[in-house]
């Protein structure tokens, strides 16, 4: 049964107003003035439900490209570098493009952005290692490293049964450009859930976490679990139930997969996904180990669902608002993500 439409309409509104000031906020790279930007903002506005926001920070080095571009012919095509490889000398590369594993030559190869979470892109970067001369070739442009910080907004939600596991409400909120599409929707269903959970008070804790450095190897989560360690493993060995709102939910023209490895967690995320109108599109076996956030906790054996979307514009600077959203999506999804989270936590 669909929700009514006063009730679509509000959240809707509040899901532009979301959607148009992240869009507005730059670059959400880790550790950066976009990243901190995004913090801010996102403490701000689930402080406006009258919760108390807390923000676990981390350290990194920063990777900052000094110059970053494809040359030719003497036009320049802006780029950013593999951050796992080292830099050139000031001259850059230079030499002739090929297709083709030739000794003397600058390989280039063709890449979906959904590559780096798929064995081609490591199979390529290990295969380029073992290159001899001028290998160098696959490198990114000089670069620079910069001591940086960033951090997690995290807001903790005292249950009535405490000796009851933990819930923990989780997206990832860095990205490399804005990522209006393959962030946003997930933040739309973090805040919504918090706003539901607030009218509905939990019986058990609840932790709401939207981490930076999800760009560069899950930093954030890595964090968020080490101040809280054993929350990744099974129930019964003292971990929690994660709830994940993933990459690109409700992006325009984009599928709906949904993924957990316990039945019940999955069959009841697929019952609220149809109550509010948006049937997923996929439903991942349960051995399938997720390419986000939710990997380790499924390698410890943990207790989660993942939500994640497809997007065309993924990876991309031109993933931004609103052609790249599909805004009823991203309202039933939300809609769904909050009723979800309101009865797991009963």
């Amino acid at each position: 049964m669909s929700r009514p439409p006063d009730l679509f309409d509000e959240t809707k509104a509040r899901a532009v107003a979301w959607l148009t000031a992240w869009d507005s906020q730059g670059h959400h790279r880790t550790g950066t003035t976009g990243d901190e930007t995004g913090a801010l903002w996102l403490e701000h506005e689930a402080a406006g439900f009258g919760v108390d926001v807390a923000a676990e920070a981390f350290t990194l080095k920063r990777l900052d490209p000094v110059a970053c571009y494809l040359e030719l012919d003497g036009e320049r095509i802006s780029a950013v570098p593999a951050f796992d490889a080292p830099g050139t000398g000031a001259s850059g590369v230079i030499g002739t493009l090929s297709l083709s594993d030739r000794e003397d030559a600058i390989l280039v190869a063709q890449l979906s952005p959904r590559s780096v979470y798929t064995g081609e892109y490591d199979r390529l970067r290990r295969n380029a290692a073992h290159r001899s001369p001028p290998w160098h070739a696959m490198r990114p442009p000089r670069s620079s490293l910069t001591s940086a910080a960033a951090r997690n907004v995290v807001v903790a939600i005292s249950g009535s049964r405490r000796f009851l596991p933990p819930v923990v409400v989780m997206t990832p909120r860095s990205s490399w450009w804005q990522s209006t599409a393959e962030r946003r929707g997930g933040i739309v269903c973090w805040l919504e859930s918090l706003r539901a959970l607030v009218a509905t008070p939990p019986a058990c804790d609840v932790f709401f976490t939207a981490n930076s450095g999800h760009e560069l190897g899950h930093l954030g989560l890595d964090d968020f679990i080490a101040r809280r360690p054993g929350w990744e493993r099974p129930i019964s060995a003292g971990g929690a139930t994660w709830v994940h709102f993933g990459a690109n939910l409700g992006a325009a023209d984009g599928e709906l997969c949904l993924q957990s490895a316990s039945d019940d967690l999955g069959q009841l995320t697929e019952f609220e996904l149809g109550g509010a109108g948006q049937t997923p599109d996929v439903v991942a076996p349960k051995t399938l180990v997720p390419s986000g956030e939710t990997r380790d906790i499924h390698r410890a054996g943990g207790r989660y669902v993942t939500l994640v979307g497809s997007n065309s514009w993924f990876h991309l600077p031109q993933d931004r608002w609103p052609h790249a959203v599909d805004i009823d999506a991203v309202t039933r999804v939300a809609t769904a993500a909050a009723a979800l989270v309101v009865k797991l936590t009963r």
